[in-house]
């Protein structure tokens, strides 16, 4: 990881300022200038940023970081892009823990990120605008949490790996004459990770969908989706949410009420 120049944040990210009326924009832009460090390809020691209190976060302007969460003999990953907004320093596992855990950083492509030091944090509050379209990819991540939570729990390995490249496909895929191109070179490995499996049974199932001609692999490692993507939830399993949401009725407070005093 190296520091580079600092950069105005509403250029390199507009979709950040979307919000901010005409009559502050200028103003925001010029304020909202951060700097930026840039980690190479490979593990990322978070140690070498600090974790500072005082400091929003990272955000991440170019790249793709892989977070990984180690339980046990197990591995979970994260896909983070452009746009994410991260604290790396925070939720590493620790003594207090009651599950240990670790998490792991790697930068699966060049990346930069911008460093939301205190002087944004005083921009922010003149342009709570910014603050909101922080709010709302934060949210936005969660929602992706969620989804790839569903996903990893779809049954049969292919069904997985085809929902989980039709959820990549919506933020990074791009479409071509042949279908829609997911251009992450992902290895079996971080698949396996990112859809609960392990790697031979990931690369059977990827066997069996590049027969189908569903899900291929292209020369630069990118994949290629050529059929269509998953349907919608069918009526059992819409039914069966529905059943749950009535029967899930929140539990009661007990009201402890004091008792009568008995005059003597």
């Amino acid at each position: 990881m190296f520091r580079s120049d600092a950069v105005h944040l509403l250029q390199v990210d507009p979709e950040l300022g979307r919000l901010v009326p005409p009559d502050r924009r200028e103003d925001a832009v010029a304020g909202f200038r951060v700097p930026c460090v840039r980690l190479r390809i490979g593990a990322w020691d978070v140690g070498g940023i600090g974790g500072d209190e005082q400091l929003v976060g990272l955000l991440v302007l170019s790249g793709i970081l892989a977070r990984e969460v180690v339980v046990a003999d197990n591995v979970s990953t994260e896909l983070l892009g452009p746009g994410d907004v991260i604290r790396p320093w925070q939720g590493n596992g620790g003594p207090d823990d009651l599950l240990p855990n670790e998490v792991r950083w790697t930068a699966l492509a060049d990346t930069r990120l911008a460093v939301l030091e205190r002087r944004f944090a005083a921009q922010a509050a003149r342009h709570p605008e910014v603050n909101w379209m922080l709010m709302h990819r934060i949210t936005e991540r969660a929602h992706r949490l969620a989804t790839a939570q569903a996903v990893s729990q779809l049954t049969r390995v292919d069904r997985r790996l085809l929902a989980l490249m039709w959820h990549l496909a919506e933020r990074w895929g791009r479409v071509c004459t042949d279908g829609v191109i997911v251009p992450l070179a992902l290895s079996h490995r971080i698949l396996g990770q990112l859809v609960g499996a392990r790697r031979p049974t990931v690369s059977s199932a990827l066997s069996d969908l590049a027969r189908r001609e569903e899900l291929v692999r292209r020369e630069d490692g990118s994949w290629l989706l050529a059929g269509d993507p998953p349907d919608e939830p069918d009526a059992a399993a819409t039914a069966l949410v529905q059943a749950r949401r009535q029967v899930a009725v929140p539990a009661r407070t007990a009201v402890i009420r004091p008792r009568a005093t008995v005059a003597t």
